[in-house]
């Protein structure tokens, strides 16, 4: 039994650190409770909330046509955004669309070609494609022969590397050992599975019942199908969730073996999503008992070895995500961390999150605007931004301390053509601060995260966000922890 279940379920607020070789983490519970506030994610700097209506269809195709101006050829990745589910969880934040009505889902794809016919001649003679991944919603919602026409559809117009990362996320209820042998065929090499808790107590409070056996025997069909990588998604501070509950579904995810675990912290916004108003407050853990859910993660992941990546995710050490870390070319992009960095994303369908040179664009965020838009034969671009030269610089700073835990003030320097010193003057001071409370260590060369700095590494980050500074308001964000 590891140290924080010591006493079944009294896990004690004090520091511990767990050795996630070579970047140790120092859970520090109090700490974490004092310094615990509202924050972004960093998938982007800036932020998606940020994006404007002015930024449309017609600059989104201007910035694509320069791509790879001068001779230098950017990588390119896709996400493709599948939003249905037949199921509501009541925990659920993202763009989704429940329904049973497949027939909804047989529309969607038809629209998802008509977006792919106009995005795929802008791309030119540029079309290979060394990373993909499909989420949602559930993707599985569809069935292996539509999935595959539109895996078809996409090799019309695009080459996928023999060496790329293609992912998809499944929900474990709705593909079987033939359905992922389908996936395996399709190209996919990586699989992300949704199980956030296997108590029963906890799956009825969020209305996801979840047979734990079908989730292994899942697990078990995509080794034998080839997947080279197999990541499962849990999340504490959900209704009835306790320790000792929590404790065992830990142990029988660790018994599993997945190459990567995130952990999520569940983030309580009835008033924003529906959903989340069905959840009743009073089954939710105290904020102590939450801080102490994180806790006995970290620990019992670090003693299973896995290396903490940041952000809430682990990976074994031998995986990707682990490799490039140490390697020094983790990049962290809207969905998550990521070994191919500096990628221009083509982001396809409904609310999908594209970034193309210095720009981001996103396309409607509901299906009858999607449509529409298709329906008169234009790109389906929302709203986005283009990044000034400041934003560039501060995503730089942002993803290097989020990638790698420190940051080459010379470094950054010599690139951006600036005085690093004078130019942040005001975020040193304000870094001074964090370093007396031990999250980062300064000198004249190096911004390092410490051990302890680890686990807020999101505070550390919003030291270097302008639009933060700019307004001090930070209760559209989740809380860091």
């Amino acid at each position: 039994m590891p140290e924080f279940m010591s006493h079944y379920g009294y896990v004690p607020m004090k520091t511990v650190l767990v050795a996630t070789d070579p970047l140790p983490i120092e859970v520090d519970l109090d700490l974490i409770r004092r310094m615990d506030r509202n924050g972004p994610r960093y998938t982007s700097y800036p932020t998606a909330d940020r994006f404007i209506e002015a930024f449309g269809p017609e600059m989104y195709q201007s910035w694509l046509a320069r791509r790879n101006i001068g001779g230098i050829r950017r990588a390119l990745s896709i996400y493709v955004h599948l939003p249905f589910c037949s199921t509501i969880c009541f925990y659920c934040a993202c763009n989704k669309v429940v329904t049973r009505d497949r027939s909804k889902g047989e529309k969607y794809l038809q629209y998802l070609f008509r977006e792919i016919d106009l995005q795929g001649p802008l791309f030119r003679d540029d079309r290979v494609v060394e990373q993909m991944h499909w989420g949602g919603g559930t993707p599985t919602f569809f069935t292996m022969p539509q999935l595959a026409s539109l895996c078809d559809h996409l090799r019309r117009y695009f080459r996928m590397s023999p060496d790329g990362e293609y992912s998809i996320e499944i929900d474990p209820r709705s593909v079987d050992a033939a359905g992922m042998d389908a996936l395996r065929a399709m190209g996919f090499n990586r699989v992300s599975l949704g199980v956030q808790d296997f108590d029963p107590d906890v799956q009825r409070a969020v209305n996801r019942i979840q047979n734990e056996a079908q989730t292994l025997e899942v697990m078990t069909a995509a080794r034998a199908a080839g997947f080279a990588s197999i990541n499962v998604d849990l999340i504490y501070g959900l209704p009835k969730q306790t320790l000792l509950s929590f404790n065992r579904t830990l142990g029988r995810v660790i018994a599993a073996d997945p190459d990567r675990i995130a952990i999520y912290n569940y983030a309580h916004l009835p008033t924003r999503f529906k959903p989340q108003r069905r959840i009743v407050d009073a089954e939710l853990p105290a904020p102590d008992i939450k801080l102490k859910l994180l806790g006995l993660a970290a620990q019992r992941l670090g003693e299973a070895g896995y290396v903490y990546i940041g952000m809430d995710h682990f990976a074994k050490p031998t995986d990707a995500l682990a490799v490039a870390q140490r390697n020094g070319h983790l990049h962290r992009n809207f969905q998550g961390y990521s070994t191919h960095a500096d990628c221009d994303l083509l982001g396809l369908g409904v609310s999908a999150i594209g970034a193309i040179g210095p720009t981001y664009s996103q396309n409607h965020r509901d299906l009858d605007s999607y449509y529409d838009s298709l329906d008169r034969g234009v790109l389906p671009v929302a709203r986005g931004m283009e990044l000034s030269a400041d934003d560039l610089l501060r995503r730089a700073v942002i993803q290097a301390l989020s990638c790698q835990f420190k940051l080459s003030k010379k470094s950054i320097g010599i690139a951006y053509l600036i005085d690093f010193e004078r130019y942040f003057a005001d975020e040193l001071a304000e870094l001074g601060q964090l370093a007396v409370d031990g999250l980062v260590e300064l000198d004249d060369e190096w911004i390092t995260v410490t051990p302890r700095g680890r686990m807020l590494i999101r505070n550390v980050c919003m030291v270097f966000d302008k639009y933060l500074q700019r307004e001090r308001e930070t209760m559209r964000y989740s809380r860091v922890i």
